[in-house]
């Protein structure tokens, strides 16, 4: 899956437009390198969103293509933030 629908489906950015444009400036990385919105999203992967105050770091845990508002979190585990 997309970085950007990643980031919309677990809710960790709201509007897949925002989570676009926030790859496009380099405010998201994954594994410690900057990442295009483009990126596929595997299983591991250490994802960094650097918008506003608090950076958040998070570990994918799955990757499914829908989540409710419930279970979107499930898909992923803060590390830091």
């Amino acid at each position: 899956m997309r970085l950007d629908k990643y980031l919309k489906v677990t809710r960790l950015i709201k509007r897949r437009t925002v989570a676009n444009e926030a790859c496009d400036a380099g405010r998201i990385t994954v594994n410690d390198k900057i990442a295009r919105a483009s990126y596929d999203v595997k299983i591991g992967d250490v994802i960094g969103i650097n918008l506003g105050q608090r950076p958040i770091k998070v570990k994918v845990l799955n990757v499914s293509e829908y989540a409710t508002k419930e279970n979107a979190a499930e898909n992923y585990t803060v590390i830091e933030g």
